[in-house]
């Protein structure tokens, strides 16, 4: 009788378990996939990122962001990264941003989004959460706003500091608002880490891991003109490569080694790079962190330059293995000149680590291809600088012009 029991509800599963898992299907039959098309590194802010107790309790918070792929629906992912409690949200919205300066939106395409059908949310500690499938189609290149209604403040704070977007906080639920006069403002994301639309044309992901050179320190607040910016603009522009999204997951003060603002770069791997849904190649811009922080403080012997890169390849190494178990090509950025910076006042020797961890990049039979930064935004005139045009003005970031001159000399073929 058991036996026969058992071997009812086996063949029951076996009859049921493919429509119960197959993929939805989009508007029109076709089989719908989830792609990322935005996302941030979340982490826990130090004391000068992070915002003053009770800025969250009983407000909404509303983001700004802008998608590097369109599709018919949206589901978010949201983040209690630093928590070291659960954190309850009383309730979510989106809708289209009527400019990327503004928390003004849409009032006719303002959504309430669910997460299990139902509009509060916990997320536990540590962990990422889901929302469902909201409808509201989207194009690349579109302002997509988030409001975010608090009950109390998070335990700890979850947040990506270096957004260059303004976010605005505002007493009561303002899910509903079209508009948020009187808020206050941050130049942070919180709780955002990405952004998936569910579309029925192929669709592929480039992520570009890296510092604050891929963050976008010296861009243009809402101006979205980070290299990674303009790569996006000129994938879509081109009929070969629109069905590709950039995601980036760039940190200020990250390295490949050490935790700085924010987890190194090989302990954030998976969260921030592999589990990126559509994932096809990865571009690495990691290291000059690394390289300055060494002698920041002090010199050090030679033997610890030595060991420094020799660690940075491992490093390497270990990423690029990593993504090819996943089927991910892996793509190289030569480290760009810091000579002259009063940050890390690099040397000689500093100089050398540099040119030493480049040539590794550039050999052939590591990375699966090489965009050559370097090359691109050094000075002719002195190869250990950035050419003045492009520099920032701290001898280590790029400015605007620097930042499209990285974007526009990429390859695309790369991503063929």
């Amino acid at each position: 009788m058991k036996q026969g029991m058992l071997a009812a509800l086996a063949a029951g599963l076996i009859a049921v378990g493919p429509q119960a898992w197959a993929k939805p299907q989009a508007e029109g039959g076709c089989k719908a996939q989830w792609v990322a098309a935005w996302g941030s590194a979340q982490f826990q802010p130090d004391a000068n990122n992070a915002l003053p107790a009770g800025s969250f309790a009983g407000k909404t918070l509303r983001e700004i962001l802008r998608l590097s792929l369109g599709g018919q629906k949206v589901r978010l992912r949201l983040s209690n990264f630093a928590g070291t409690q659960p954190l309850t949200l009383k309730g979510v919205s989106v809708a289209l941003a009527q400019d990327p300066a503004h928390a003004a939106v849409d009032p006719l395409s303002i959504r309430p989004v669910r997460f299990d059908g139902r509009q509060e949310v916990t997320i536990p500690a540590g962990a990422d959460y889901w929302s469902d499938a909201v409808d509201l189609p989207m194009q690349a290149g579109r302002d997509l706003a988030v409001s975010i209604a608090y009950d109390a403040d998070p335990a700890n704070q979850t947040s990506h500091p270096g957004s260059r977007a303004t976010s605005y906080l505002l007493a009561g639920d303002q899910r509903e608002a079209a508009d948020m006069p009187g808020a206050s403002t941050t130049d942070h994301w919180f709780q955002l880490a990405g952004v998936e639309v569910e579309r029925c044309a192929p669709a592929a992901v480039i992520v570009a891991l890296g510092d604050s050179i891929t963050d976008g320190h010296g861009t243009t607040t809402n101006g979205n003109n980070r290299w990674t910016d303009i790569l996006a603009q000129r994938l879509q522009a081109d009929p070969r490569f629109r069905n590709q999204a950039v995601i980036n997951q760039g940190i200020g003060g990250n390295r490949l080694l050490h935790d700085g603002l924010g987890p190194n770069a090989l302990a954030r791997f998976e969260r921030d790079v592999l589990s990126q849904a559509g994932l096809s190649h990865v571009i690495v811009l990691e290291g000059i962190n690394d390289i300055g922080t060494l002698t920041r403080e002090a010199p050090v012997p030679l033997a610890e330059h030595q060991r420094l890169v020799a660690n940075m390849i491992a490093a390497y190494r270990q990423i690029i293995a990593r993504a090819h178990a996943r089927g991910v090509k892996v793509i190289g950025a030569t480290i760009m000149p810091f000579m002259g910076t009063a940050f890390y006042h690099p040397d000689a020797q500093n100089e050398a680590d540099r040119q030493n961890v480049n040539d590794w990049i550039r050999a052939k039979g590591h990375f699966d291809a090489v965009i050559d930064f370097d090359a691109i935004t050094r000075d002719p005139a002195h190869p250990d600088r950035l050419l003045p045009t492009y520099d920032k003005g701290d001898f280590l970031h790029p400015g605007p012009q620097g930042y499209r001159a990285m974007g526009e000399a990429i390859d695309l073929t790369l991503f063929r």
